[in-house]
């Protein structure tokens, strides 16, 4: 009888065993998780006499804060190196952010670099390899060029001025602001917590009559302009993990200027700071990492001082390369 009992209980032991290995995850079924990540933020060519002194390009403190509030690193990146060199870099950054400025989107340094970035993230991403792309005001405007392979950006002036956004369908099942509270949703299309601080943009019309625009692209969101153009606001990807505002979340919590309409209400913040972490999160689905830790530290923004610049522009800090 004895001999009985313990053979029921050796099997009840086998057979919970079993089950308890399919109920848990494993190492083997659970996605990578990169803690470490390191975001790419392409500079900008001065142009302004008064910031020449200064360096030959910049970065506005505004977006390394920014990411660096997501819970990642900035490395900056100049655009005076080889396409070798970008496509080394390109093996350890874990995501990339094209900025707001004013360049020429199809002739500039700034567009020929990111246009090699680009085509490396499409690559990448076509093998498994993820890695993102966001695009802030005319960064967005980039992400439409390249796309559509021409410019076709029209007059769309929005300057200092905070809008609500016009939400599409779309936005409610899309991966941007899949982690929004409700309460946030609807603050978003009655509150006016986006800066728009642009002349040109991507009209509505244009993205739905170009093929491909709208292939790649979801439109979330979308603004009526100065002059009553009807200018797409919010992309996102469909297929890769590229993503375009045409308005500023990172001046929500640090840009101050009092001549400006930076958005500071407690829903303009929490926005920013969602945003912030959701590419940061894209970011750490990135594997990509630096070969060495010496390597790795001496590529990061902490080698540079930012500069005070509130008296000449109208960002607090300034970077300059």
């Amino acid at each position: 009888m004895s001999n009985m009992v313990f053979s029921a209980f050796v099997c009840l032991f086998f057979v919970c065993c079993i089950c308890c290995s399919r109920a848990m995850p494993t190492s083997l079924n659970q996605e990578a998780v990169n803690d470490r990540p390191v975001i790419g933020i392409l500079t900008q060519l001065v142009s302004d006499d008064v910031m020449k002194p200064f360096g030959r390009t910049y970065i506005p403190s505004s977006y390394v804060k920014y990411t660096e509030s997501g819970g990642a690193r900035v490395m900056p990146i100049k655009l005076t190196l080889t396409t070798a060199e970008y496509e080394n870099i390109f093996k350890k950054i874990n995501g990339l952010l094209f900025i707001g400025g004013a360049v020429d989107l199809e002739t500039s340094d700034y567009a020929r670099v990111a246009k090699i970035f680009y085509r490396l993230a499409l690559m990448a991403n076509d093998r498994g390899d993820f890695f993102p792309i966001w695009g802030t005001c005319m960064g967005m405007q980039l992400l439409t060029v390249l796309v559509a392979g021409e410019n076709l950006l029209a007059n769309t002036t929005a300057e200092n001025i905070a809008l609500p956004l016009n939400l599409t369908t779309e936005a409610h099942s899309s991966r941007m602001f899949a982690g929004f509270p409700d309460e946030l949703m609807k603050a978003l299309t009655h509150e006016a917590l986006t800066g728009n601080f642009h002349h040109y943009g991507l009209t509505v019309e244009t993205f739905l009559e170009n093929e491909k625009l709208h292939n790649f692209f979801s439109l979330l969101s979308t603004n009526i302009a100065k002059n009553g153009a009807h200018f797409v606001s919010t992309i996102e990807g469909k297929r890769y993990p590229f993503y375009g505002v045409q308005w500023h979340p990172e001046v929500n919590r640090f840009q101050w200027d009092r001549r400006l309409n930076f958005p500071h209400s407690s829903h303009a913040v929490q926005l920013s700071s969602l945003l912030a972490q959701f590419f940061v999160d894209e970011g750490r689905r990135s594997l990509h990492h630096f070969d060495n830790p010496e390597e790795e530290d001496s590529s990061l923004i902490y080698n540079y001082t930012p500069v005070y610049a509130g008296n000449f522009t109208g960002y607090e800090q300034l970077y300059f390369f």
